[in-house]
């Protein structure tokens, strides 16, 4: 049996320790990450289930000059009240409608961040600048965005879903962190225009990578998560 199809040696705690350590960082060290290293993250998610194996992500790797233009590209627009109105979010990723309980948990976490970096309900151009801080990518050295051909239906989508988890645990593995962002899909045009993807491929979203900045009051946030009695239902007769 070739090694690649034995059980991994070692405590269950390395992957739980992996996963639940992962959190959403908006603020990193500008330390370069090696291409080997994102190399071998990105080799290690690719492992991640798909229907009849479709694989239906593609993957855009910014860094230095290139992470530089895109996040000017996309900032001179989102400064630019006019220019800003006619971007719109190439799918809808949040719901028309709020309702309980997912109201509650978004103004909680939304006011949580915005509460340690001691920006007000009413301070509207520090959230915006705050906000605007996701097109720099939080200051990580590597940017990633992800793309998906447009003939892919739901499925696929789902599968994309653990695709991405795989990329920030594997991440994590390497002491390495992430931010998942759906902010980048209001900018699709220009993104595509900048990485040279197509019309056929809708934009998914996009990732920070790098070091976390430990230092910084906005990474000591950890989010709540609900006990599963609340969401799990055991049924055995």
């Amino acid at each position: 049996m070739s090694a690649e199809h034995r059980d991994a040696p070692g405590p269950a705690s390395v992957v739980d320790f992996a996963i639940t350590s992962r959190r959403s960082m908006r603020a990193f060290l500008p330390d370069p990450v090696p291409r080997a290293t994102i190399e071998d993250i990105l080799r290690v998610a690719s492992r991640a289930p798909s229907g009849t194996n479709t694989q239906p992500w593609q993957v855009h790797v910014v860094t230095g000059a290139a992470l530089r233009r895109l996040s000017q590209a996309i900032l001179a627009i989102y400064r630019d009240p006019e220019q800003l109105a006619r971007h719109k979010e190439e799918y809808s990723y949040y719901p028309q409608t709020w309702v309980e309980p997912y109201l509650a948990r978004r103004r909680k976490v939304g006011w949580d961040l915005y509460g340690v970096l001691g920006i007000g309900r009413s301070d509207k151009d520090k959230i915006r600048s705050q906000h605007a801080r996701n097109y720099e990518f939080f200051g990580a050295p590597v940017g990633l965005i992800f793309s998906i051909d447009r003939v892919m239906p739901k499925g696929s989508w789902l599968d994309y879903g653990m695709f991405l988890q795989s990329i920030m645990v594997a991440a994590r593995a390497r002491g390495l962190d992430t931010c998942p962002q759906a902010a980048f899909i209001q900018f699709h045009e220009v993104i595509r225009t900048q990485l040279g993807i197509g019309a056929d491929r809708a934009i998914v979203c996009g990732m920070s990578l790098g070091k976390a900045d430990r230092s910084r009051v906005e990474n000591t946030l950890v989010t709540e998560r609900e006990p599963i009695e609340n969401f799990v239902h055991f049924l055995s007769d």
